[in-house]
C-alpha cells in the first residue's frame, strides 16, 4: 500500500532522514520506533505530504506519487493523527471534523457524520462539545474521528496511547487492530515496545535518521528492537546499567524509590475542595489531600476522572469553587502537553525560562542572568540544544520535557505538580526524567505526579490515589488494587 524508498530530508545543514526505507501491506500494522530525534515522525510527515522530501520516492499501491501536501494525501486515503494536535480550539467536534470539507457547512449532517463514525471506531465523542473543553484523551479521540471520516485507508498514528489510560489504551489497540485486519493499513509511532509488540505485524526502527532493523513481529524482542534503537553499545551497556528500581546518584544525592527523605511538614493541602466547570459538572468533589516533603504521591485515574482539575488546583492554575488550598511553597507544573501549555515554540529557551513565575516580576527583565541560568540548566539537566538562543522548536520532544521538567525544578520551586511526564519519551529520555524526579524529592520537594501509565506509577510513587468520578480514593501501591480503585472499587469488594 506505502512505500518509502531512499528518503532523504535536511534542513539548512541538518539530515533529518539519510536514505530511510519503510514499506506498509494492506491489511498489516507497522511499528515505527526509535529514540527521540530518530526521524520516526519527519519520515511519517513525508508520507502524509506535510515535508517534501530532498531526495527518495513515495509509492502508493506500487506507484509513485508526488505529495504535495496532506489535503492530496487525504484524496489518496493516507491520514495522520499527530502526538501533537491540529484541532482548532475554539470550534466544537463537529466544526473540527468538517474543516477541509466541501460545500455548505450543515451542522446537524456534521455533528450525525461525528457520531457515526465515533459509534463505527469505539470512539466516546461528544459533536457539540467545544474542543477548548476537551480532554487531551478526548482531543486525541477527536483528531483520530477526523481523520476517519475521511474515509483514509492508511492512517498514521504518531504515539497514540501517549496521554491515555490503561484500559483506553488497550481498546485503542485493539480497534488498530481491527482497522488492519479490516484491509486497511496503520503505521504506529510509539516508543511502547510493549504495545508495538502487542499490536504490530511488522517493526521498523530509525537511528540516526536511518532505517537500521525492519523485521517481522513474531521475530522481534525487547533486546533486539532496543539494541537496534541504541546501536552495538546498548548490549554493553545494559550489563552495567542499574535498574530503575534501584539506588541512584544524581548530583551527589541518592535517590531511591524508598522514601529517601521522611518529613511531617505538610507543603500542599487541600480541603473538602470542589470545583465546578463553566457548564455545571461537577469535576471534583470533596478532594482532601495533604502532601509532605521528600514524597511523590500518585494519582492514577481513566481520562475525566477529575486529574485535570486536580493538579491544576493544586499547581494555581484553576481556582476551586469552594473549599481551602493552602501550599507553603512556590509551586512548579509541568503539563501533560508542553506544546500547548508549558513552552512558546517559537522563542528561544532563555524567553521560555522567564516563563516560570510569569507576572510575579517587576521592572526591567534581566536577560543576560536568564541566559548564563539557561545554559547551566542545559548542562545540569543534559538537554541538547545549540545553547541558550535556541528556539523551542529546534528541540526533540525528548529535549523539550526535560528542558520544562528542569526550569520549574529550578529556582525556589520545593512543590511540583507533574502530569504525564514521560509522554512521547524514549525510554532514555523517560530515564533522565524519572531521576529529575527521584533527586528533587531527595532534596526534600514535595511531588504530585499524574501518569496515565500505571507502571510509571508504581516505579515513582510512595504512596498513591485514584481518581474516580472526581474524588480521590487510596490504594495501595499494587497495580490491581490502583485498577480496581480507578473503576471505583477496592481489592476487598472485588473478593466478596
Amino acid at each position: 500500500m506505502l512505500s518509502l524508498e531512499g528518503i532523504t530530508q535536511r534542513f539548512g545543514r541538518v539530515t533529518a532522514l539519510d536514505g530511510a526505507s519503510l514499506t506498509v501491506r494492506a491489511g498489516t500494522v507497522r511499528a515505527v520506533l526509535g529514540e527521540n530525534g530518530a526521524g520516526k515522525t519527519t519520515l511519517m510527515r513525508v508520507a502524509f505530504g506535510a515535508l517534501q522530501p530532498t531526495a527518495g520516492v513515495i509509492r502508493l499501491d506500487g506507484a509513485p506519487v508526488i505529495l504535495p501536501s496532506p489535503a492530496a494525501a487525504l484524496t489518496r486515503g493516507v491520514g495522520m493523527v499527530h502526538q501533537h494536535f491540529t484541532l482548532v480550539p475554539a470550534m466544537t467536534v463537529a466544526e473540527n471534523v468538517a474543516l477541509g470539507g466541501h460545500g455548505r457547512y450543515d451542522p446537524s449532517a456534521a455533528s450525525q457524520r461525528v457520531r457515526d463514525v465515533a459509534q463505527r471506531a469505539g470512539l466516546a465523542l461528544d459533536p457539540q462539545a467545544l474542543v477548548a473543553d476537551l480532554s487531551v484523551g478526548a482531543q486525541q479521540r477527536c483528531e483520530i474521528v477526523k481523520a476517519l471520516a475521511r474515509n483514509v485507508r492508511l492512517l498514521i498514528l504518531d504515539e497514540p496511547t501517549a496521554v491515555l489510560a490503561p484500559s483506553e489504551a488497550a481498546e485503542l489497540l485493539r480497534w488498530v487492530r481491527n482497522f488492519a485486519d479490516a484491509g486497511h493499513a496503520v503505521v504506529l509511532i510509539t516508543h511502547k515496545l510493549r504495545d508495538a509488540l502487542a499490536v504490530a505485524d511488522e517493526l521498523t526502527v530509525l537511528r540516526r535518521g536511518r532505517t537500521v532493523l525492519s523485521i517481522g513481529a513474531s521475530h522481534a524482542t525487547e533486546t533486539l528492537v532496543s539494541d537496534a534503537m541504541l546501536g552495538r553499545a546498548a548490549s554493553a551497556h545494559r550489563q552495567t546499567a542499574k535498574p530503575l528500581d534501584v539506588n541512584y546518584a544524581i548530583d551527589g544525592v541518592s535517590a531511591r524509590t524508598t522514601r529517601p527523605f521522611v518529613s511531617n511538614e505538610v507543603v500542599l493541602r487541600l480541603d473538602q475542595v470542589h470545583v465546578v466547570d463553566m457548564r455545571g459538572v461537577t469535576r471534583l468533589r470533596n478532594a482532601t489531600l495533604a502532601v509532605t516533603r521528600g514524597e511523590i504521591v500518585g494519582i492514577a485515574g481513566v481520562e475525566g476522572a477529575g486529574q485535570h482539575e486536580l493538579l491544576r488546583v493544586l499547581a494555581g492554575r484553576m481556582l476551586a469553587t469552594r473549599g481551602t488550598v493552602s501550599t507553603s511553597a512556590q509551586v512548579g507544573f509541568v503539563p501533560e502537553d508542553r506544546h500547548r501549555d508549558a513552552m512558546m515554540l517559537d522563542a528561544s529557551l532563555s524567553e521560555n525560562l522567564a516563563l516560570r513565575d510569569a507576572g510575579s516580576r517587576r521592572g526591567l527583565m534581566p536577560w543576560d542572568v536568564m541566559e548564563r541560568t539557561t545554559s547551566t540548566l542545559l548542562a545540569q539537566y543534559d538537554v541538547r540544544a545549540t545553547g541558550a538562543s535556541a528556539m523551542a522548536r529546534t528541540l526533540s520532544g525528548g529535549n523539550q520535557q526535560k528542558f520544562v521538567l528542569a526550569r520549574e525544578l529550578d529556582g525556589a520551586h520545593d512543590a511540583l505538580v507533574v502530569e504525564n511526564p514521560s509522554r512521547g519519551l524514549d525510554f532514555h529520555a523517560t530515564d533522565a526524567v524519572h531521576r529529575a524526579l527521584r533527586a528533587a524529592r531527595a532534596r526534600g520537594a514535595a511531588i504530585v505526579l499524574y501518569s496515565s501509565d500505571i507502571d510509571e506509577l508504581l516505579l515513582l510513587a510512595d504512596r498513591a490515589l485514584a481518581m474516580y468520578d472526581g474524588s480521590l480514593i487510596p490504594a495501595e501501591c499494587e497495580r490491581n488494587a490502583i485498577g480496581l480503585a480507578m473503576l471505583g472499587s477496592t481489592l476487598s469488594q472485588a473478593t466478596k
